[in-house]
């Protein structure tokens, strides 16, 4: 990702956690469940709690963006949870696919070609970063 890039995730980062994370969390799942109804099965429990999740590593994750350090250890803890529920490496694209959708949704006029990159460039290297780690034996393969 270009410093740019960084910029306006974090930016319109902070134009998304202004909207209730349940409402956000809703969207995802929702179109999830819709469009890879596969996919959302692996997610079990308490929807309220999956919303939380969601929303939490996603402001997690934009405010770390520019200490790739921290992000590290995010991802570390993604890809655990993530091999937890049973995602496969062939998921990675539907939640990518549904997560701009939402982003898309929650923006609203805020949401350009520019921001559609920024973000679409933001998950292809967190999702690379995780294949990778599953691909070399994931979190296990560190001890944990």
């Amino acid at each position: 990702m270009t410093s740019q890039q960084i910029d306006l995730v974090k930016q319109t980062g902070r134009l998304l956690w202004s909207i209730d994370p349940a409402l956000i969390g809703d969207v995802f799942y929702s179109r999830l469940a819709l469009q890879y109804p596969q996919v959302r099965a692996l997610f079990k429990g308490p929807l309220d709690v999956q919303y939380g999740q969601f929303a939490d590593m996603l402001n997690i994750i934009v405010a770390r963006l520019d200490r790739p350090g921290e992000v590290a250890v995010e991802i570390a803890d993604m890809t655990r949870w993530h091999e937890a529920y049973g995602v496969q490496p062939a998921h990675y694209a539907a939640v990518g696919e549904v997560l701009l959708w939402t982003l898309e949704q929650g923006l609203g006029k805020q949401w350009n070609a520019d921001v559609r990159d920024a973000w679409l460039a933001c998950y292809q290297e967190l999702s690379q970063q995780m294949l990778a780690r599953v691909y070399a034996g994931g979190y296990a393969a560190e001890g944990h």
